[in-house]
């Protein structure tokens, strides 16, 4: 079996390519950049953005994991269309998608492609406090977010990597789409509460306005829409598929999902 890891470089696929490799199964990783993949794994430089360039690849692969992209404008759709009408073109027996939680056309096309499928639909990474939080805990032990009490049951990334590698490699995940979160739901205040406790650092929570939250964002070249929905809506009315807790991750690879303060204590160098 060659499994072809899409993103392999990322937050899931760099998982994935790992425990792939413990259980003995051969990989191709696709990344945009080479990085550091373990020794023994075939790495192809691709970019998902182009995937004209990416047919050859896909070549002798049995199963696909594909990280679809979250962006749901046409040219988008297009890109992940292609991509998946050339994995059925070049026999491709299995395909397994990592998908935004809530609606995405794309998925449609994946359970009608003819391959057997999978689509894996987790709520935010854990990882995300590293990109929100990290430095200004380092620098000034504060954290600043406009909805401190809003609540989320986010994941590890090793465990959709779990799941994937189970959906990839065994049977009986055929037609199945698994909502995947962490084994439980925090507020904003109370995570930083365990990384305080953890790093054995007081943090400082500085509540953000919705004005300060939408000018920081229009500063990284985001639009009106995507700030009104993604970042304000979400973070004052998140739906239930955000801080529902699922036994997914458990049901099916047996093992129970991480909790945020076991990531924290793998992370905490990165809040010292």
């Amino acid at each position: 079996m060659r499994v072809l890891v899409t993103g392999a470089t990322g937050s899931v696929g760099r998982h994935i390519v790992e425990q792939l490799l413990e259980i003995g199964i051969e990989v191709r990783a696709l990344s945009r950049t080479a990085g550091s993949l373990p020794t023994g794994v075939d790495v192809v430089l691709g970019d998902l953005d182009y995937p004209e360039g990416l047919a050859s690849y896909l070549q002798d692969v049995d199963r696909i994991f594909l990280i679809t992209q979250s962006d749901q404008s046409d040219a988008k759709f297009a890109k992940n269309e292609s991509i998946i009408q050339m994995a059925k073109q070049a026999n491709v027996k299995r395909i397994v998608a990592l998908i935004d939680f809530y609606n995405n056309p794309i998925e449609e096309v994946i359970q009608n492609s003819g391959m057997e499928w999978t689509i894996l639909k987790p709520v935010e990474f854990m990882k995300n406090a590293l990109y929100g939080w990290a430095e200004s805990i380092q620098k000034e032990g504060k954290v600043r977010h406009a909805f401190p009490n809003s609540l989320s049951a986010q994941i590890h990334e090793r465990d959709i990597a779990a799941v994937a590698v189970r959906a990839l490699t065994e049977e009986g995940h055929h037609h199945k789409i698994y909502h995947l979160t962490g084994p439980e739901s925090l507020t904003i205040r109370s995570m930083v509460k365990q990384i305080s406790e953890i790093i054995d650092k007081p943090i400082a929570i500085i509540e953000l306005t919705e004005e300060q939250v939408r000018q920081e964002w229009k500063e990284q070249g985001f639009d009106d829409t995507f700030i009104n929905y993604f970042i304000i809506e979400m973070g004052k009315n998140p739906p239930a598929e955000v801080f529902t807790v699922r036994s997914t991750v458990e049901d099916v690879t047996g093992k129970p999902a991480t909790t945020f303060v076991q990531w924290v204590n793998e992370n905490k160098s990165y809040f010292i």
